[in-house]
């Protein structure tokens, strides 16, 4: 677990990738741009028209690593990968959990109250640096409507009202998101509540953007300890949907937040960095693709304090303790699922 294997990300469109040896080797019409190990890889990620050789198919598949397609825009589209490797008795154990409704309530309450701390977090750290004060009297009222949602959670006595708790809580987070983004960009930035399918706005493209690489590295988590990415507890079963990978996902996603606002509030990402389409839609440009995939990349090998480990571990590495430690909860080893807490 010390080990970060990298994920390439490949954003290029009509790139061309394939086997070279033991690398993989990226052509851009017909020039190499660019050769990586494989076994620096953890897997392969491709946005939009990328070609990928079935040799290096065929070897990525071998090996255990992912290929994951996903459309121009970050919405996933497929994945390729060998035989499934998990662990029968974990997902025997994951199945008989799911119909247990008593449990899967308690881990659904964990997944929303992990999200709502971290979000609150975000909330606390930008009232603590903003010099404005009406923001901070925003901010700080933001993150006291969030504690108020966090107490309300060990009541909730099914899923809907857990559900329920979430999303009124995201409406009051996301309200107050503006007041986070630099006063010079909000004009540019400005976010009205979470849209998506398309995005309607630049800080909604550039969330869901994130998000999209957020849950394909928590899908990998799941599959890496061996539980079923389909069959989650708070997110309802639907085919095609990975319900357990968006459950592991809630508590992460402060992190997509935060580094949105660094990206904005730095000026790595600018306005002139995405793309405004007829009916409203908006979606980012390649060149503010590959900025946001490198400030990803670069994120995920920043190290933090584990609350429970209590040692430096990559921020890349975080889904993969957490999944196993929703392991050892669905195998009876602990008494509860504890979420990643933001100190």
């Amino acid at each position: 677990m010390r080990t970060l294997l990298n994920t390439l990300y490949v954003t290029t469109p009509h790139a061309y990738l394939h086997l070279d040896n033991d690398t993989v080797r990226i052509d851009v019409e017909r020039e190499t741009k660019l050769r990586v190990p494989l076994h620096h890889l953890g897997g392969v990620v491709v946005f939009g028209n990328v070609l990928v050789s079935p040799a290096l198919m065929h070897r990525l598949a071998d090996q255990g690593q992912s290929l994951v397609l996903l459309d121009g825009n970050g919405r996933f589209k497929a994945r390729l990968e060998g035989p499934v490797s998990g662990n029968i008795l974990l997902r025997r154990a994951q199945h008989a959990k799911a119909d247990d409704g008593a449990f899967a309530l308690k881990v659904a309450r964990a997944c929303v109250a992990g999200k709502l701390r971290n979000c609150r977090q975000v909330l606390l750290r930008g009232a603590r640096e903003t010099k404005i004060e009406s923001d901070v009297a925003t901010l700080s009222r933001g993150a006291d409507d969030l504690a108020a949602s966090l107490r309300t959670l060990p009541d909730a006595g099914d899923l809907d009202t857990v559900r329920g708790i979430e999303g009124e809580a995201a409406r009051q987070y996301f309200g107050c998101f503006n007041k986070l983004v630099r006063t010079d960009a909000r004009e540019v930035f400005a976010l009205d509540g979470r849209t998506r399918r398309p995005p309607q706005d630049r800080m909604n493209a550039l969330l869901s953007f994130l998000y999209s690489m957020l849950m394909n590295d928590c899908r990998s988590a799941v599959e890496s300890v061996g539980m079923d990415p389909q069959l989650g507890f708070l997110h309802a079963l639907r085919p095609g949907r990975a319900a357990l990978a968006l459950d592991l996902m809630e508590e992460f996603r402060h992190q997509a937040d935060r580094l949105a606002l660094t990206l904005v509030n730095r000026g790595q990402v600018r306005g002139d960095d995405f793309m405004l389409h007829e009916g409203g839609g908006v979606t980012l440009a390649e060149q503010g693709r590959k900025a946001v995939v490198v400030a990803w990349q670069e994120r995920k090998q920043e190290e933090i304090s584990h609350p429970l480990l209590e040692e430096p571990v990559a921020l890349g590495l975080l889904p993969q303790l957490q999944a196993r430690l929703l392991a050892r909860t669905l195998r009876g080893d602990m008494d509860e699922y504890l979420p990643f807490l933001l100190r």
